[in-house]
């Protein structure tokens, strides 16, 4: 068996992956299509060469098929970011087979655009988190429905703040609604009472992995930052180790600033526009309690303040700022991974 390398592109579908096999030249061995199994992929790559290098698209379900490879099959698979490979391409054609032999070249010149690929266990702690962050997107729907239809109907309860026991008290049995609109409250009310139960069950699932990770134990050392807070950014971000720096850090979450300067004009464009946008809001709610907790980032806040600076930029100064520090915090600990 020859011990050359062999590159790999593999354009990944639900039911089916096309294979590109090429040699260190550039010549492509073999380029077709066969079911999504490992076996099959491994099948289809033969016995070209004992060193396999293999670029997948990072997509919904392309993790575990690269997971299989890696360790039935004993490749070496690198994820490519879709969008970057889009751009690269510059080509208004696409077909598998076109799409699977460029991701081979990338991988054999070594221009691929890699992500990071999560170990299994933080991709399940990611669907987790972000199961529970759909639930709380649909109670907020949910709650915005019944402040609608209260509204409808021009009633009001001053005694108590909204979404307290006794404001809830009131709306489930105080409110002189209609009866079909009384109808269409019970069944909110209801609906709010469940997804409040199943937000409770996941939370009560994740301090239970909390109790299991290191690093999760350290995120909830630091003072404002709480069991939702903690969890999210393990599961979004992974392993601080991944990144070079601090900096490098603070763009993934989207609290940079993105400058826009060309020539003699220099000037800033507001946040970047990469990143997880639910770990951005996760950040930006931990740097309003940060602001309101720490002396250390009180005062970074008022100078920051004193320079004339908008309260949005404020907010994420800090929270960029925090992200930064706390890099090179979980670095000297030993537990950026």
């Amino acid at each position: 068996m020859t011990m050359l390398p062999t590159f790999v592109g593999l354009d990944y579908h639900q039911s089916s992956v096309q294979v590109c096999v090429m040699n260190a030249a550039g010549e492509v061995l073999a380029n077709r299509k066969c079911p999504n199994d490992w076996r099959a992929v491994a099948r289809a790559v033969g016995e070209r060469g004992a060193q396999v290098h293999a670029a997948i698209e990072a997509c919904g379900g392309a993790a575990d098929l690269a997971d299989e490879l890696v360790q039935q099959a004993g490749w070496s698979v690198d994820l490519a970011h879709p969008g970057y490979v889009h751009r690269i391409k510059q080509s208004p054609d696409k077909t598998d087979y076109s799409d699977a032999q460029l991701l081979a070249d990338l991988e054999r010149v070594g221009y691929l655009p890699r992500v990071w690929h999560a170990p299994q266990r933080i991709r399940e702690l990611r669907r987790l988190v972000r199961y529970r962050q759909q639930l709380v997107a649909q109670r907020r729907s949910l709650k915005l429905r019944i402040r609608a239809l209260l509204r409808d109907h021009r009633l009001t309860f001053t005694d108590a703040r909204a979404w307290t026991k006794v404001w809830l008290a009131w709306v489930a049995e105080g409110a002189e609604l209609p009866p079909w609109s009384r109808w269409i409250m019970n069944q909110h009310l209801s609906e709010l009472t469940h997804l409040t139960e199943r937000i409770r069950e996941v939370e009560a699932l994740l301090a239970d992995l909390a109790q299991e990770d290191r690093l999760i134990e350290e995120l909830l050392k630091n003072p404002g930052i709480g069991l939702v807070t903690a969890v999210t950014i393990r599961a979004e971000i992974g392993r601080f180790d991944r990144f070079r720096n601090g900096k490098q850090l603070g763009r993934f979450c989207g609290v940079s600033p993105r400058n826009a300067s060309s020539g003699q004009r220099q000037a800033d464009a507001g946040l970047i526009k990469a990143g997880n946008a639910e770990l951005r809001r996760v950040l930006t709610q931990a740097a309003h309690r940060l602001i309101r907790y720490e002396p250390r980032w009180q005062a970074l806040a008022c100078q920051l303040k004193q320079r004339g600076k908008p309260i949005p930029l404020v907010v994420a100064a800090v929270a960029n700022r925090w992200m930064r520090t706390l890099y090179h915090q979980l670095q000297s600990y030993g537990l950026a991974a």
